[in-house]
């Protein structure tokens, strides 16, 4: 057999991802272990974005400047396929990038919060961008041609992105993201100096084995259904398919290393996003204003969850909680025959005021809370009178206010 007809050696993608990760680790400092282990998964699984469903969105997010994000787009710029680094584009000229006979670029969004921030206004055609080209069927619909002369044209938008800002994304954009919180260096945590000239052909040395390596497991890829760690299902476990997917190609370490990450990644996700305002008012409504109570008015209501600390229910959208608002916020959401949650009249000694029955929020709570804490609520609602014996709405507020202060201070007796 000649050298011409023998098979191109294997190449071993342990060791070449180990490689990738040493290369991050020159130049950033991630929060953990489990971040470089997701960015380098990342770097390689958009060389194989053709196999998959899915393209988990990258966002590295800090909430001041100087916390190393730009230097982790620009790490991932070197070792990816195609890359198109920006700071401003429309969703017209992304879908017309990715729909350019070149092939799928990866697209490097540096200052995102400038177009998701709270000082900007939202950009909903880049949102649905970003979210419709999460999946491989995503795309947009557009008219084309001249003047009269148009043609409808789907566009795609399936490609690989990272992105970087300070704050947070929209919640549609986060859940679709592996999330790398970011944050200034400490006096012990050292970095080498990036210099272009020197470290970008180191760096697409390692892009080009990467590509090279990624052709030798396409049909292995393409064809895989990892198993995902106990309890990732429905978007986190679409968003980790691929970069577990590709762990399980490298072999070695991987595997394991790429589904502890996944469960720590996702867990730190969690813990750091803010509950939607309409599920944290179903929190605070659940445990903090009615306690076990069948119904209370809306001035009731409203009073509670005023005097709330660290809750925005004093400032939305630059004014406190009203009757409006709340009503606008709780009309989301539905009772358990499925019409929207909205206020009723309450039957009182003085009156027939409006107000909100705890039976038309329960499948609401059941479904988008999280369990009750650990100290029960039943203590409470032991405690605290129906409103029926209480003699106004403004009476009805002062004692659950005192009933609530009360059974927080009460001592607890030794069993």
């Amino acid at each position: 057999m000649t050298d011409t007809t023998r098979s191109a050696p294997l190449i071993d993608g342990a060791a070449l991802l180990d490689e990738v990760e040493a290369f991050h680790r020159r130049f950033n400092v991630f929060p953990t272990a489990a971040a470089y282990v997701a960015v380098t998964l990342w770097d390689a699984h958009a060389h194989l974005i053709d196999c998959f469903e899915t393209t988990p969105r990258i966002a590295f997010l800090s909430p001041e400047p100087g916390s190393g994000k730009s230097r982790a787009l620009e790490i991932v710029e070197l070792l990816t396929p195609r890359p198109v680094a920006t700071v401003s584009a429309s969703a017209n000229a992304l879908y017309r990038l990715v729909d350019s006979a070149e092939g799928l670029p990866t697209v490097l969004f540096d200052e995102v919060d400038t177009i998701f921030g709270p000082k900007a206004g939202a950009d909903e055609a880049l949102r649905g961008f970003l979210n419709a080209g999460y999946r491989r069927i995503g795309g947009a619909l557009r008219c084309v041609g001249d003047g009269s002369n148009q043609n409808a044209q789907v566009f795609n938008s399936y490609c690989a992105v990272a992105m970087a800002g300070l704050g947070s994304l929209p919640d549609t954009v986060l859940t679709r993201s592996v999330i790398v919180r970011m944050r200034k260096r400490a006096p012990n945590e050292k970095v080498e100096p990036y210099r272009q000239r020197v470290h970008e052909k180191q760096g697409h040395a390692l892009r080009d084995r990467l590509a090279k390596w990624s052709d030798t497991v396409r049909d292995q890829v393409a064809g895989a259904w990892p198993e995902m760690p106990d309890g990732v299902t429905d978007r986190p476990a679409d968003v980790w398919e691929p970069l577990l997917a590709v762990a399980d190609a490298v072999g070695g370490d991987w595997p394991r290393r790429a589904r502890t990450a996944c469960l720590e990644l996702i867990s730190a996700a969690h813990d750091n996003d803010e509950a939607s305002l309409g599920v944290r008012l179903l929190i605070d409504l659940r445990d903090k204003v009615f306690c076990g109570i069948d119904r209370l008015p809306t001035a009731a209501i409203i009073e509670c969850l005023l005097r709330m600390e660290d809750a925005p229910w004093g400032d939305l959208d630059d004014k406190p909680i009203n009757a409006r608002s709340l009503a606008r916020l709780l009309g989301q959401y539905v009772t358990p025959y499925n019409k929207p949650i909205k206020p009723r009249g309450i039957r009182t000694p003085s009156g027939f005021p409006k107000g909100y029955y705890a039976e038309d929020l329960n499948d609401a709570w059941t479904r988008y809370c999280p369990p009750s804490p650990g100290e029960s609520a039943t203590s409470a609602t032991s405690a605290t009178p129906q409103v029926s014996g209480v003699e106004s709405v403004a009476d009805t507020a002062t004692v659950i206010r005192h009933t609530h202060a009360e059974t927080a201070t009460q001592p607890t007796l030794a069993g």
